[in-house]
């Protein structure tokens, strides 16, 4: 067979598994594929930067299985959300079933009785949120001292989440000798420490520079009043007449945007941390199925959510950290798909615009909307006065 770089032939696969992607319908390597599976087989640690929607699940599966199938051990795949464990399960599952594995998805806010169940088969293949593993580590009902394989899935979101302690327990608990795959949409200074600490001269794959926003998403942002929001997000609606995915920068505010738009006629659904599993599944099922046109997410609980053909994502309001701006925006136009992402800003959020546009390297462009009184982003830094004198550092500035 001709070796050819649009196909899986040619990357190190073996012949078994490049069967098995045939049949899943899996024709062409995204870039990361491309680039990190072959790195992945050869057992050499790896640290890829793609962003989000880039198919870098099966750029670390494969290596995964590939290796379970020819030597002892288990592969563990750290998620830092319970939906992303069950998706990351989903295409993993795929290919350990064709040799006979299990895999086991552990995960916190559900039962541990069912995942118990699975931990009794003894699966290859772990899955699991850190905290959720801690607690079962700490019972005994698992052990990672026999992990091959260890898998940090967008591990800048983990850390942003409050998991880095737990991920540190978890990489001194799993052996030393293990081969270590740690893939991120952005490379903060926390990713280099876990990198230099506990990983092997690894290997960086890099498929856009680092923070930057996919370049098959186009982008605007409309400066607006506070109270022209509901307006504007009304007109937009009616603009496009996909599937929209919408976020909010809190869960309160998740609640009132979905009653807004249930009011304004549109089926919508909400996802976030004060939704129970079962509801978070079920918006989630009801917007892939097309049920839901719209879904509300904030950021944490949109983790996970690989849904093709969301035609337009809306910030309706801009995020507290700007590098979750890539995130939100790659949830358009994933698996290279065109997609389109439209924010919403009040005039005093000029500084939060800027500070997106230094994360994307790039400027967004203004829209005004006929219909709707526009603002001007307010460029002017806010001055803060205090009675108080300032006190002198005893930490010298370097």
């Amino acid at each position: 067979m001709e070796q050819s770089t649009n196909t899986f032939y040619g990357l190190g696969i073996a012949p078994g598994i490049l069967d098995l992607l045939e049949k899943l319908g899996f024709k062409e390597p995204t870039p990361i594929q491309r680039k990190a599976i072959p790195i992945g087989i050869e057992g050499q640690d790896i640290i890829g930067i793609a962003q989000t929607g880039t198919g870098k699940t099966l750029a670390f599966a494969i290596p995964l299985i590939q290796h379970l199938a020819q030597k002892k051990g288990k592969g563990l795949i750290l998620v830092p959300t319970r939906e992303l464990a069950l998706q990351v399960n989903d295409v993993v599952k795929k290919l350990a079933e064709s040799y006979g594995m299990f895999t086991a998805v552990l995960i916190g806010g559900e039962s541990m009785v069912p995942q118990l169940a699975a931990l009794r088969k003894k699966p290859r293949v772990l899955i699991a949120t850190p905290g959720r593993l801690i607690d079962l580590l700490q019972q005994r009902h698992v052990r990672v001292d026999d992990v091959a394989i260890l898998v940090l899935d967008e591990a800048d979101r983990m850390l942003d989440i409050g998991f880095g302690p737990q991920i540190e327990q978890i990489l001194r608990t799993v052996p030393k000798d293990r081969h270590t795959m740690l893939f991120s949409a952005t490379m903060p200074d926390n990713i280099v420490r876990i990198a230099a600490t506990h990983m092997k001269l690894p290997v960086r794959t890099e498929i856009a520079p680092s923070g930057t926003a996919a370049e098959n998403v186009s982008q605007e942002i409309f400066v607006v009043p506070r109270e022209a929001k509901n307006s504007l997000l009304h007109k937009l609606l009616g603009k496009y007449t996909g599937s929209v995915l919408l976020f909010s920068r809190t869960k309160r505010g998740a609640v009132r945007i979905t009653q807004d738009l249930r009011k304004m006629g549109h089926a919508a659904s909400q996802i976030h941390a004060d939704r129970s599993l079962s509801q978070r599944k079920e918006a989630l099922e009801g917007f892939r199925s097309g049920r839901y046109r719209i879904l509300v997410a904030t950021d944490i609980a949109a983790r996970g959510i690989d849904v093709k053909g969301i035609e337009v994502v809306i910030n309706y309001d801009l995020p507290d950290d700007p590098e979750n701006y890539v995130h939100r925006i790659g949830r358009a136009g994933r698996a290279g798909l065109a997609g389109h992402a439209v924010s919403i800003a009040t005039p005093d959020q000029g500084k939060d615009v800027r500070a997106i546009e230094r994360i994307i390297r790039t400027s967004i462009t203004v829209t005004e909307h006929p219909e709707i009184r526009s603002g001007k982003l307010d460029m002017t830094p806010k001055v803060v006065f205090s009675s108080k004198p300032r006190r002198r550092s005893r930490f010298r500035r370097r």
